[in-house]
């Protein structure tokens, strides 16, 4: 199931567009404005709203760190924002001062792309904040951007329907009709299809338009070979035109939103639909998964940003557990272990890890000596953190290892529950396990460090149900 958690209605006219980073959901609307919140417990920041866009705001995005938000506007412009403060830091013009529909930033942070009405794009130095190249389509508005996860590439959507290909130096690799009314919305799994061959990715990427479907594509690119874009299959469910399409960070699912009020959930690997919500009273016009978190915010023309909490049972239908060991394992790239950093609250860590080149299995292998002699981490509290976490995801790895999903084991124990229950904090642990916790560690969450607002524990049926299953399926 999925379950509506939370509701934002704090715009005063159409909300256009919504997206996370690691802490913070940001919306814009129609009304000028840019919304923050935290996704703690969904207050308003207090720098909040971001004003300066003299006319609708179309788009926002934060850049992968999370530190920078851009918007664009009709009034031409896209702007940086500082996200801890609310200060701007630049005011980006599109050259032709034409209105600007969409921007996003590339993998790296380095770039910024930025496509306007009357179909030019840009490429933005998002450091010096400069005009790197710029480029244009034949017909239609840009409407749509995506930035392949590898970043060598990045794709743009048309209101004509014709999907375009670039390079990082602006040079069009490819172009397709792709929706014959026009595209509305693209976006890429963050997670490759398959190796292939050697020195060769695949991506799935998802497009949605006017033509009331919503397509998959299979996309490689390699400079040797070049770029191939093969049409995969259409998925059903919408009856009216699809405005906007978003991947789960994991790449297990893909949500839509539509002109029919609705928002689908379909999980990738099967095309199945998973989940139809029916909340918003108007026209659906974006939606955007949570980094870390199993969370899902859709925004509409009624004025609404709906945030969705999914379950177990969701999570478990659309993430196979071999998918999740992959997850937690040696794979890891050098950026995979600075989105974990940022998402344990050590993002001042980054740049010595970056400095050190450490990967998944480098970071495995961390010691207390390490992190003092070779990384030069001075502060024997924020070693002491750092080991906790890593010898979490050890533990995570061992357990995934053992093919108990990670969502039935405790916390605390790090063992299968049998009595599961959630505690205030919002996570489940085994009764007798929390019960212990709290009589000896004066209330404090084993999650969060921070005071349980209350010490009432709430039988979570649901999880416990869901154990059962995989037990009879799993055990002899």
């Amino acid at each position: 199931m999925v379950k509506l958690i939370h509701t934002l209605a704090d715009h005063g006219d159409d909300v256009n567009c919504c997206a996370f980073s690691f802490s913070l959901l940001a919306t814009c609307s129609l009304d000028k404005t840019i919304r923050l919140y935290s996704l703690h417990d969904f207050t308003e920041l207090p720098h909040s709203p971001l004003k300066f866009h003299t006319y609708a705001v179309h788009c926002c995005c934060f850049s992968p760190s999370g530190h920078i938000l851009a918007s664009c506007s009709t009034d031409g412009t896209t702007v940086l924002w500082n996200t801890e403060n609310g200060q701007m830091l630049a005011v980006m013009e599109q050259p032709s001062g034409s209105p600007v529909r969409v921007c996003q930033f590339s993998p790296d942070s380095r770039c910024l792309t930025s496509g306007a009405a009357d179909g030019t794009v840009v490429l933005w130095n998002a450091q010096s904040y400069k005009l790197y190249r710029c480029g244009s389509v034949k017909d239609g508005s840009l409407v749509a951007c995506a930035f392949s996860p590898n970043g060598s590439f990045f794709v743009t959507g048309s209101s004509c329907g014709d999907l375009t290909v670039w390079d990082d130096k602006m040079r069009c690799l490819h172009s397709e009709k792709a929706h014959d009314l026009g595209i509305t919305c693209c976006d890429f799994s963050s997670q490759p299809v398959s190796d292939g061959e050697q020195g060769l990715q695949f991506f799935r990427l998802a497009s949605c338009g006017q033509d009331c479907q919503v397509k998959i594509w299979i996309v490689s690119f390699t400079h040797i070979l070049g770029f191939e874009l093969k049409y995969k299959s259409a998925l059903s469910g919408h009856c009216a035109p699809v405005l906007a399409c978003a991947f789960s960070h994991d790449g297990q699912m893909l949500v839509s939103g539509s002109v029919d009020k609705s928002v689908i959930v379909y999980d990738t690997n099967t095309e199945n639909i998973l989940h139809t919500l029916t909340q918003h009273t108007r026209y659906v016009t974006t939606c955007a998964f949570a980094p870390n978190t199993l969370l899902l915010a859709t925004g509409s023309m009624d004025k609404t940003v709906n945030i969705w909490q999914f379950d177990l049972e969701t999570l478990c239908q659309a993430r196979s557990t071999e998918d999740q060991l992959k997850q937690f394992t040696e794979d890891w790239s050098e950026e995979d272990v600075s989105t974990w950093l940022c998402a344990q609250d050590l993002k001042d860590l980054v740049g010595i890890f970056k400095m050190n080149n450490i990967d998944g299995k480098e970071l495995l292998n961390l010691t207390k000596e390490s992190l003092a002699d070779d990384l030069k981490i001075e502060s024997l509290g924020l070693r002491s953190k750092v080991l906790r976490k890593i010898e979490e995801l050890r533990t995570k790895v061992k357990s995934l290892s053992s093919g108990i999903p990670d969502e039935f084991v405790c916390p605390i124990t790090r063992e299968l529950m049998k009595d599961p229950v959630i505690a205030s904090d919002g996570y489940s642990y085994e009764k007798e396990a929390i019960e212990n916790w709290i009589s000896k560690k004066k209330r404090t969450s084993p999650m969060t460090n921070l005071v349980l607002p209350s010490a009432v524990l709430t039988p979570n049926r649901t999880l416990k149900m869901a154990i059962n299953r995989w037990l009879e399926t799993h055990q002899q």
